[in-house]
């Protein structure tokens, strides 16, 4: 037995331990009103400088 498959089952535990880290980061309960925020910024309106400034120029 040679050390490639020892580092093989250690860089599979890390991803692992890495990929489950990220998603009890994203459905932690303090993130929540960020992703709600987030979620809501398709449906939100556009009341930028710019877009303001634009619409004077129209008028």
């Amino acid at each position: 037995m040679g050390i490639l498959p020892l580092i093989h089952s250690i860089w599979t535990i890390v991803v692992m331990v890495v990929f489950l880290s990220i998603v009890v980061w994203a459905y932690s309960s303090k993130r929540q009103v960020k992703f709600d925020e987030a979620a809501r910024l398709p449906l939100d309106d556009d009341d930028s400088v710019e877009t303001i400034a634009k619409e004077k120029r129209h008028v």
